[in-house]
């Protein structure tokens, strides 16, 4: 059976779709080669049509994870209407949703502590793909120059990925919510 031209495309999306989540909701090992095939109704041998190994599976899954975690927030600043773009951030990072859906949210709190044990190749291109994250917020942060603006990107997402990290290892919801609104009340009256 003959396939259309965009058929290689569509499957290599599909499973990167599913290796985003995967390696979020699970760490890098968690987008094992097996399981993401499987889950795409694909076998393992079809692996080797779309990647070179799974370095690469693992490298292109988090750069669409941290697009589309860019894009939400993005959208969600664009989408402020009356207050400044960076709170909306705060309010929509640091919300119960956010925290729950871990597999649909930014690798940063998952995978922070396993990034930093990846090989020193894997590392530059992880490191490559925060700097455009970084790049794509700091328009919408408090400051009036780039650098006041970049300093206060690390310490407001610095500070929100410590706090989902340690709310999504409290094991009630009146837990979490007591660590993330601390930490938004926080930050919006610290800028």
């Amino acid at each position: 059976m003959r396939y259309p031209p965009e058929h290689k495309a569509e499957v290599r999306q599909k499973i990167l779709n599913d290796a985003s989540r995967r390696v979020r909701a699970e760490g890098l090992t968690g987008a094992g080669v097996a399981a993401v095939m499987r889950d795409t109704g694909l076998t393992h041998g079809g692996f080797y049509k779309h990647f070179e190994s799974k370095d690469e599976l693992l490298i292109e899954s988090l750069r669409g994870a941290f697009r589309e975690i860019a894009d939400k927030l993005a959208a969600v600043a664009e989408g402020a209407r009356s207050e400044e773009p960076w709170r909306a951030i705060v309010k929509a990072y640091l919300s119960l949703e956010y925290c729950h859906h871990i597999e649909q949210g930014c690798p940063l709190p998952a995978l922070a502590p396993e990034m930093t044990r990846v090989d020193k190749a894997m590392r530059g291109q992880i490191f490559g793909e925060l700097v455009q994250y970084k790049n794509r917020m700091v328009p919408f942060m408090p400051g009036r120059r780039t650098q006041e603006k970049e300093r206060n990107f690390f310490v407001i997402f610095s500070t929100m990925i410590g706090a989902v990290e340690i709310a999504r290892m409290l094991p009630d919801r009146t837990a979490q919510e007591k660590v993330l609104s601390s930490t938004r009340e926080f930050l919006l009256s610290s800028f």
